[in-house]
């Protein structure tokens, strides 16, 4: 299995707002060994830009705390899985957790003030 993960950080460890991070950790994992890691600066935070930033870079599954609505819907129309509700951590560990089956999607995290549309519970 050849994947792409990506991990919204802050200070190295998941951040717990997908659109408020300030890099993206990128954890490239093949026949289920994690072969690199690095770290990727996002581009200006606009609706549907991480999306778009990530699907470009070949991601197939997200791993985040909160995540909008919209965002959520761009990564399923690019077929991109996404993991919320994951409390911070250090993002190659919850790599490996997800490798080993052991990560489990949870509640969304997001508690930031913005409308992202319906659904979104404060």
């Amino acid at each position: 299995m050849n994947r792409m993960f990506a991990v919204p950080t802050q200070n190295k460890e998941l951040c717990a707002h997908f659109g408020h991070c300030e890099s993206f950790a990128i954890i490239e994992v093949e026949n289920n060994k994690i072969v690199k890691e690095s770290y990727l600066d996002p581009p200006a935070h606009q609706p549907g830009t991480y999306p778009a930033f990530l699907a470009e870079q070949g991601v197939n599954t997200i791993i985040s705390g909160g995540i909008g609505v919209m965002a959520q819907n761009l990564f399923k129309e690019n077929n991109i899985e996404v993991f919320m509700g994951i409390n911070a951590e250090n993002p190659v560990k919850l790599v490996e957790k997800y490798l080993q089956s052991e990560l489990e999607s949870g509640d969304n995290l997001c508690n930031s003030n913005h409308d992202h549309g319906e659904g979104h519970h404060h």
